[in-house]
């Protein structure tokens, strides 16, 4: 009887069959190694192809290294790339396995291809082992001097990884100098162009420890050398271009014709097909004329073309690194760009990022030759199938209404808006109206005509219904509805979540009640009960002082919450002249687009949410929340408000809590006594509690917060946040375990989770923790938000033992 046949293995390089699949090709370099077979450098391809491909998917062939070296000795340049890729692999990894390269690199420096010499001096420079660095001399200095201009280029980008490696032996074998004399004399602009790179970021390292190397990165921006790159700036490769264009904005010409000298040299760059080369250009135009009012004002019209042209020329990404630089020039000067506003026509099929900003821009260039033609193309944007655009169109249109005098057309525009059927139009317009009527008071008849038709139960976006809230107030004695609207939108206090739109309704109330007293008196009183009851700490607090202002003095209160208004001339710029002026400066980088300098963006300081390794999915990072606290908590921490020095000493002096509370109703407001909160139940813990990290993850995103809260640390708890296992352990100790930890000193972010005892009540916790302030921002998620605030206690209690013995 036949055996059973077995089954074929696949054979794909991309998946070995076994672990024998290594040791076979282990065993077949091997006896390729010395042979000098015909065919034998296509089955060396082949076997070389097998081992980048397992090494690639992450498979270790690092036991092939000798064989790979072996089959390396070929004038094959296919078989030399591949085995640098591998070797440069594992050096990194293991510098025992670098060691063993280094003879046969060597070797290959002295190859009589000048394809390989580069190759393996860059593979040579690549492994970056500090204790080979003696190795890596030698083959420098001789490719910095070779014939060939392929291997030079290598050689100047390896002087500045040897000086990465080890700054003193790349500054001893006086690297720096050759760099300085080839860039002055190399006949390859490439090879110029590497040793300007190196040069610059060698020299701007060595500068704070070395006036000679300060010198020398002055002698960098000199007049010879700027005018030797600019007289050769045309055989560079566009990378080049912009490396010596960015080098010529820090030079300081002596006299005005330089300046004009350099302009006509570089008039050309401007009809460059590159938009980099383009923007490198614009730069060196602007930051030269600076000083050149006139001057300046000519270069905005001379370079609008080229920019206008790279705009509509390129791919949707080009288009908008363009247009952000533009978005920056039309901030600065909108009245050169006034006349060429359809530019900034949005295009059907363009990407909602390129039509944002190209929104911003016809709001910049408006004025009173163009402002109908702008709107008039913005409201048919309105209408758009795209949401945000349409929104922003609508903001553009009122954007441009706030900077003009003449405004007829324009109000008229917004106020079809409000009549328009679609709720986030409506709640557009209603914003843009508030602000419209904070400007030009004199259109209230006009505009409250209109919004007077409009029911509050159809606006639900909390900055509409705040706007129309505010109106309510403002104008409160022409709306005839105005009391009895705000009195059913008190009645709706606990429905309403946005805190924006309940302190909007609290001062509404308040203006509508010394226009209209009869009429709004009891909405006034159930207002601030509810006011004073809530939990968000800034409405109870506004609620408490419109109370007592009251109290004190009706006429008082009057003056201060509804006193006569003069219009705003002028909003607020959401940027500083001064952060403008710094984006400018960094022309023709990321600040453009992000809009912010770069060191907002690069410093540690001036980065965004804390981030680190084992985050659990971010979780919260960048989570905006309001900071909640528990409203039992906000009466206690109150409660001595409320009280008269009188009532204050009658409490000490062992009164009831609800003696101290007896103030006077004030027309009829009907305040309710402030009740005896009393102590929660002590909050047990499961010492053994559980939970998975995908659980975690999810709960977080489905719970609220129940409390948000910051904390102070002391001195003792900072010093032993050295070590943070230790905050762990202590934690632990408290029945509240870690999920995920990291960060690094200042910040650092930890979450925590602990459960109820004999309890599947779960309790989350995010606890950021800032060394250098000595702070700790806690948020908190309850399953069972009736004992949130016992938790909260609990956790407090053990974070305040942590460091003390």
């Amino acid at each position: 009887m036949a055996p059973p046949a077995q089954s074929q293995r696949s054979q794909s390089p991309s998946q070995p069959s076994g672990k024998s699949e290594v040791s076979d090709l282990k065993l077949q370099l091997r006896q390729l190694a010395g042979s000098r077979a015909p065919g034998v450098d296509d089955s060396k391809r082949e076997l070389f192809k097998k081992v980048i491909s397992y090494m690639t998917i992450g498979i270790d062939v690092s036991s092939l290294f000798g064989e790979m070296v072996m089959c390396s000795a070929t004038s094959d340049i296919v078989l030399k790339k591949m085995c640098y890729l591998y070797v440069g692999n594992y050096a990194k990894v293991n510098p025992d396995l670098a060691l063993l390269t280094i003879n046969f690199l060597q070797r290959d420096c002295h190859d009589q291809d000048p394809m390989i010499r580069g190759l393996a001096l860059r593979s040579l420079c690549s492994l970056r082992v500090a204790n080979l660095v003696e190795y890596l001399v030698g083959p420098l200095g001789s490719g910095l001097k070779d014939s060939n201009s392929y291997v030079r280029m290598v050689a100047v980008i390896g002087v500045l990884k040897l000086y990465h490696i080890s700054a003193s032996t790349c500054v001893d074998a006086d690297f720096p100098s050759t760099l300085k004399h080839l860039m002055l004399n190399d006949s390859d602009t490439q090879v110029v162009a590497n040793c300007l790179s190196a040069l610059q970021e060698i020299w701007s390292a060595e500068a704070s420890t070395s006036e000679e190397a300060s010198r020398e990165r002055e002698a960098l921006i000199s007049k010879l050398v700027i005018y030797y790159l600019l007289n050769r700036i045309k055989e560079f490769s566009e990378w080049a271009q912009c490396l010596v264009l960015e080098l010529v904005t820090k030079y300081v010409p002596s006299e005005s014709s330089e300046i004009f000298d350099i302009m006509n040299l570089l008039e050309d760059r401007l009809q460059h097909a590159n938009g980099a080369v383009v923007l490198a250009t614009v730069k060196v135009f602007l930051q030269l004329t600076l000083s050149m009012t006139d001057v300046h004002q000519q270069v905005y019209e001379r370079i609008k073309a080229p920019l206008l042209t790279l705009v509509s020329s390129g791919s949707p990404e080009q288009s908008y690194a363009v247009l952000s630089h533009l978005h920056l020039l039309v901030m600065r000067a909108p009245y050169v760009f006034s006349s060429d506003y359809k530019h900034f026509y949005c295009q059907y099929n363009e990407p909602s990022y390129v039509k944002r900003l190209k929104l911003e821009m016809l709001t910049a260039v408006a004025n009173e030759s163009n402002t109908y033609e702008i709107v008039t193309e913005l409201c048919e944007y309105a209408a758009n199938v795209d949401i945000p655009i349409a929104r922003e169109s609508i903001r553009a249109v009122g954007k441009i209404a706030l900077q003009q005098y003449d405004v007829n057309a324009i109000v008229d525009r917004l106020l079809q808006f409000l009549e328009m059927e679609k709720d986030y139009v409506t709640a557009e317009a209603l914003v843009l109206v508030k602000d419209l009527l904070r400007k030009y008071p004199q259109w209230s008849h006009d505009c409250i005509a209109v919004v007077g038709n409009i029911s509050s139960k159809n606006v639900q976006e909390p900055k509409a219904k705040a706007a129309l809230i505010w109106m309510l107030g403002e104008y409160s004695q022409d709306m005839q509805d105005a009391p009895y609207i705000l009195e059913s939108l008190v009645e709706n206090w606990d429905e309403e979540h946005s805190a924006e739109v309940r302190l909007h309704l609290l001062t509404a109330v308040m203006k509508c009640f010394f226009k209209r007293p009869p009429e709004t008196q009891s909405a006034l009183g159930a207002a601030l009960a509810a006011g004073v009851a809530d939990f968000h700490q800034d409405v109870h607090d506004r609620a408490l002082f419109y109370y007592r202002i009251l109290r004190y003095n009706v006429s008082v209160a009057e003056r201060v919450v509804n006193p006569p208004k003069q219009a705003v001339s002028v909003f607020a710029d959401t940027q500083s002249s001064e952060i403008k002026d710094r984006i400018f400066d960094e022309f023709n980088s990321l600040s453009v687009l992000y809009q912010k300098p770069s060191y907002m963006f690069t410093d540690k300081e001036h980065r965004g949410p804390l981030e680190f390794a084992d985050e659990i999915g971010n979780l919260s990072i960048g989570e905006a929340t309001d900071n909640v606290v528990s409203s039992q908590r906000v009466e206690e921490n109150d409660k001595d408000l409320l009280l008269t020095t009188a009532e204050k000493e009658e409490t000490r002096a062992g009164h009831s809590q609800q003696a101290s509370f007896g103030i006077d109703d004030l027309l009829g407001l009907g305040m309710p006594a402030v009740p005896n909160v009393p102590s929660p139940p002590q909050l047990k813990l499961n010492t053994k509690a559980a939970l998975d990290p995908s659980t975690f993850q999810q709960k977080w995103r489905q719970l609220p917060i129940a409390l948000s809260q910051e904390l102070l640390l002391s001195p003792q708890a900072v010093a032993a946040l050295t070590a943070p296992q230790a905050l762990l352990r202590h934690m632990q100790s408290h029945s509240i375990h870690c999920i995920a930890s990291g960060g690094q000193s200042p910040n650092f972010k930890f979450f925590f989770f602990a459960q109820k005892y004999e309890e599947s009540s779960n309790y989350l916790v995010e606890c950021i923790i800032n060394t250098s302030s000595g702070k700790a921002q806690v948020k908190i998620k309850a399953e069972d938000q009736s004992t949130s605030q016992a938790f909260s206690t609990l956790f407090e209690s053990a974070l305040s033992k942590f460091g003390t013995p």
